[in-house]
This record gives C-alpha cells, structure tokens and sequence, in this order.
C-alpha cells in the first residue's frame, strides 16, 4: 500500500486538496477528524486536557473551547507543547490503526492528511510527502478573511507552525496552494492517475 502524506502550514489550502483528492476516489484519513474526535468528552485526552489547563478550557456542554485554547497555546509556547503532547500521540496512533486496517483490506493507496505532519514526526509514516504551499502573505490574508483574525494574530499561528523554507527540502511533491481551483483540481488529477498507474510501494523515509 502506498501512503501520501498531505500536508501545508495554516491556511495553505490543504483541505482544498484533500477535498479535490477524495472526489477523485482517494481514501483520506482526516487527522484533523480525528484530532476532534480524541478530545472528545469523557475521552483521556479530554481529561488530560483539563487536568493541564482547568475547567476554563471547557464549555457549557462539556466539549472544550477550542477558541480560548487556542487563544492560550497560540501566545504560548510550552502550554502549545502541552497541549501537542497530549493529542499528537494518540492522534497517531489511531492513524496507524487506520492505516493497518486499509492494508488489511487491499487498499492500493492513502491519503494521510496532516496539518502538522513534518513537525510532529509523521512523515516517517509516509512514502511521499505531497506538501500544498503558498506564501505568508496570502496566508494572512486567508485568515483574516477565513477566521476573522487581525494581522497580528494570523502572525502568531503562522509562526507557531515550522516555516515554509523549512518544509519544501522535505517534500517529494510542492503544490502551489495560489493557483486556481481548475489548476490546482488538473495538477492532482495527473499526480493523483500516477499514483494509481505506479501501484507500487517506495520505500519509505527514515
């Protein structure tokens, strides 16, 4: 089974992509999914989070308050290792279980979509790493407009994430996140016929 790792800082367009890919038939797991659904109530991460930071983390109805925690890890280092801590190892692991499991069913390839999966180590997971990139400008525009954030907060969470230039050197396939959607829908297609032509495993990093 063949295993591409999808990935792009913050507001790159990397859903876009995953969204584009699934329409093509691809298998994605969602990290981001499954983030949400680990820290669910009642879940040990959900625990662990509010031994960490306090009941102020939490809503009404007992999900956490992602716009406070985010606040709170976006504009602190350590509580933002906290809290990766916490979710990425559990996060992984069900990846993994994932991942075996399509193995087991004689999936021919995966998409493995990970926000953050050059930082956290889960590249060595992959094949290849496809990497949807664009620059910080347009990154900050997109949050502003997306989010509602002002400049100075976009800046903080793109710089909690590991810069582009850093990124690009690690990555098999560069998808540049400003073209159009016709573009960017026509370039996956081509890399996306070719996974399926190949067929076959490369050997994995690491």
């Amino acid at each position: 089974m063949r295993v591409i790792g999808l990935t792009g800082g913050i507001a790159s367009g990397k859903s876009t992509a995953a969204s584009i890919l699934s329409g093509f038939g691809a298998t994605i797991i969602d990290a981001d999914k499954i983030a949400r659904e680990v820290v669910a109530p009642g879940q040990a991460a959900w625990h662990d989070i509010r031994n960490t930071f306090g009941d102020d983390v939490l809503l009404v109805d007992g999900n956490l308050n992602r716009q406070l925690l985010g606040e709170l890890v976006f504009n602190d280092p350590l509580k933002r290792q906290k809290l990766n801590s916490i979710i990425h190892p559990r996060v992984i692991e069900e990846c993994q279980k994932r991942l075996e499991y399509y193995k087991k069913i004689g999936k021919e390839a995966i998409i493995l979509e990970v926000p953050l999966l050059i930082e956290a180590g889960m590249d060595t997971m992959v094949d290849e790493v496809w990497l949807v990139a664009v620059d910080i400008s347009a990154q900050i525009d997109r949050l502003i407009k997306r989010d509602g954030l002002s400049k100075e907060r976009a800046l903080k969470r793109i710089a909690s994430q590991m810069p582009l230039e850093e990124k690009i050197p690690k990555a098999d396939i560069v998808i540049d996140g400003q073209l159009s959607i016709d573009e960017i829908r026509s370039y996956l297609r081509i890399l996306w016929n070719n996974v399926l032509a190949t067929g076959v495993e490369v050997k994995k990093k690491g």
